[in-house]
């Protein structure tokens, strides 16, 4: 799985042309199948910052949680993860639940099922913005700084590993669980599964 990121001279969401920049789907997060409802995904970057943009369609919004670093991930909610080296040992976890409250941290992982959540690791600089459209589908814009990411903007041709990923409540109460690159089990913490974030720059 490739996703190339294409370079914008924006600085925020408001001045980014969501129309030009490639849209992937998620899809089921153990088979691959297609989910019950459409998630789309865009990303680009600028000089100082990585931009996504995820678009979901939703009949039933789950979200009561108000604080950071709440487990939003027992609601709804979209999630990034970005490893920047490329190990799979260490990479960010980013968050946003429909009523924007964010969770984020830093995961170590042994790549033999262990692993840390350190949710004491916050990213200072980066912005969440959520929307909901009358035709029922949620907005959610991350601007994720390069400083949060402890790296320097990347040059173009640099080669990433990401995943992102959706959790959604039905209506009946089951759990479903999506994701760009499967991972082939309910666990969003697969890095050998990651997929390639490249960032482009014509």
């Amino acid at each position: 799985m490739r996703y190339e990121c294409n370079y914008v001279e924006a600085l925020n969401a408001g001045q980014i042309d969501w129309a030009q920049m490639p849209a992937n789907l998620l899809c089921e997060v153990v088979t691959g199948a297609t989910p019950r409802l459409e998630t789309f995904f865009r990303a680009c970057w600028s000089e100082e910052a990585i931009h996504i943009r995820f678009e979901c369609e939703d009949d039933h919004i789950v979200a009561t949680m108000e604080q950071r670093d709440d487990p939003i991930y027992l609601e709804d909610v979209v999630e990034v993860f970005i490893d920047t080296v490329g190990t799979g040992k260490v990479y960010y976890e980013f968050e946003v639940s429909p009523r924007n409250v964010v969770f984020d941290a830093i995961i170590h992982n042994d790549l033999e099922g262990g692993k840390e959540v350190d949710i004491s690791w916050d990213a200072p600089g980066w912005r969440t913005d959520v929307t909901q459209r009358a035709d029922g589908w949620q907005v959610y814009d991350l601007m994720i700084p390069f400083a949060d990411l402890e790296h320097t903007s990347p040059r173009p041709s640099a080669e990433w590993r990401w995943n992102l990923y959706r959790i959604d409540d039905d209506k009946e109460g089951n759990r479903h669980y999506w994701a760009w690159s499967p991972t082939h089990a309910v666990n969003f913490h697969v890095p050998q599964c990651f997929g390639t974030l490249v960032f482009v720059r014509a």
